[in-house]
């Protein structure tokens, strides 16, 4: 049976690089596989997946406007399809996580999807409350904070180093992002109360 699966992580924790090994893994056992990206991070008109260790992967571009359920059933129907890998699901809208749910569902194809969790405000992201909601297997994959502890927050650094804590959830290419434990996070952000 397909599952819709939710691998989470804050920035920097290798999401991509589980995500292109995986798909690497079904293309080496002969099977066909589509991998899915924000257009938030186009390059031009084409979509790629990219690891900060080196890897990448060509990929289809989705917008927020974009029928997932329909562009992997035009997918299966053109030829063969073993599995679908989402990058970037945190952009997802709450629409979009249920087609991809019914991908699994209906066509009977596994959902690998890849994201964050929360944004620099400790906030969820539409795509990743749905997926948290709905998804068939939940799956966190850890990096760590300076401190050596389990960082599961982010923090967006302004130009002077200090930590952000207004702005758009979505800064791509124009932000320094941090990964850091919850602690940490609170104190970045002024929200530590004293003891």
């Amino acid at each position: 049976m397909a599952k819709l699966y939710f691998s989470y992580a804050a920035m920097n924790a290798g999401k991509s690089t589980i995500l292109l090994q995986a798909a690497y893994n079904y293309r080496e056992r002969g099977m066909d596989v589509l991998l899915l990206t924000s257009a938030l991070y186009r390059d031009a008109d084409d979509g790629h997946i990219s690891s900060r260790i080196g890897i990448s992967a060509e990929a289809t571009l989705y917008t927020a406007e974009t029928d997932l359920f329909a562009l992997v059933r035009m997918q299966k129907e053109a030829g063969r399809l073993d599995a679908v890998f989402v990058d970037e699901a945190q952009f997802l809208t709450k629409d979009q996580v249920w087609q991809l749910a019914r991908v699994a569902d209906l066509l009977g194809i596994p959902v690998l999807a890849y994201g964050l969790r929360t944004d620099f405000r400790g906030e969820l992201f539409e795509g990743a409350a749905a997926l948290l909601a709905i998804a068939d297997s939940l799956r966190e994959v850890r990096t760590i904070c300076e401190c050596g502890r389990k960082a599961t927050m982010v923090v967006r650094l302004g130009p002077d180093g200090q930590a952000l804590t207004e702005g758009e959830q979505i800064s791509i290419g124009k932000a320094t992002y941090l990964s850091v434990c919850r602690r940490h996070w609170e104190e970045r952000m002024g929200r530590r109360p004293a003891v």
